[in-house]
């Protein structure tokens, strides 16, 4: 089944261009107007991604994320904007988007971030040896009457329950986090970071890897998005009179290390 995306993007000419542009990529497209029918078509139809611009009349985008995400809707968000400075795009991750793109923009660029984004909610494929169904149907592993048994096929080892360091405890199943006893109120983008941070504490993961197993996609020397997701862990992990636990390596990356 293709992915479904709803669009919504108040100029009628880029709706129009980008609609057509996700269609012959194998896009389902839902495109609406404004906030109010974006909301709406959200809540008739989930989609599998929302496109959303930011400024659009009556509720904008930044309003149409925040609605979602007090609903408990997690569904992945790109923001479309042609607001450049730094305050404008931490507005929108505050609001709860996962990532944007300036306009003008290259459709491309669109499309690359759409599937980091979908890559990073893709569920369990059918047949996975942890939910799947055997071919054929009926019980895995099962025989048919007087046949010789057929070996039961290796289980996957699942991953260990917690992870830990630098006094951070994650429990990755059930997405959270803590520092000690405080529970870390995180968005996905921060958790998948900070988790890639403590299963290499101790490592300096350079700009480029994070971005690649982060977002699947390296926005160039040029973006802010790390540093402003780093800049938000910072202010939710680090207590006052403790030490700092994300460390900037210059000109190379990040580290998580507790001195």
């Amino acid at each position: 089944m293709p992915h479904t995306v709803l669009l919504a993007e108040d100029d009628r000419a880029i709706r129009n261009a980008l609609e057509r542009a996700l269609t012959l990529e194998g896009y389902q497209v839902m495109a609406v107007a404004d906030g109010v029918e974006a909301l709406a078509q959200a809540h008739r139809n989930r989609p599998d991604v929302l496109v959303l611009d930011v400024m659009m009349p009556g509720i904008d985008g930044l309003q149409v994320c925040r609605v979602l995400r007090a609903e408990g809707d997690r569904t992945p968000v790109l923001m479309l904007t042609a607001l450049v400075e730094t305050a404008d795009r931490i507005a929108g991750l505050d609001a709860g988007a996962d990532d944007y793109v300036v306009k003008p923009f290259d459709v491309e660029e669109v499309f690359a971030r759409l599937r980091a984004l979908l890559r990073r909610t893709s569920p369990v494929g059918v047949g996975d040896p942890l939910g799947g169904v055997a071919a054929g149907g009926g019980t895995a592993g099962a025989a048919p009457a007087g046949a010789a048994p057929v070996p039961e096929a290796p289980r996957r080892q699942l991953p260990e329950r917690f992870i830990e360091a630098a006094g951070i405890r994650m429990d990755p199943q059930a997405r959270r986090a803590w520092r000690g006893a405080r529970e870390l109120e995180l968005t996905r983008t921060e958790f998948e970071l900070l988790e890639l941070l403590v299963r290499n504490t101790g490592i300096v993961l350079d700009h480029s890897t994070i971005y690649d197993r982060i977002w699947g996609y390296d926005f160039g020397p040029g973006s802010k998005n790390l540093a402003v997701y780093v800049g938000y862990l910072r202010r939710k992990l680090d207590d006052p009179d403790g030490p700092q636990l994300i460390h900037t390596v210059r000109g190379v990356g990040y580290v998580l290390r507790e001195d």
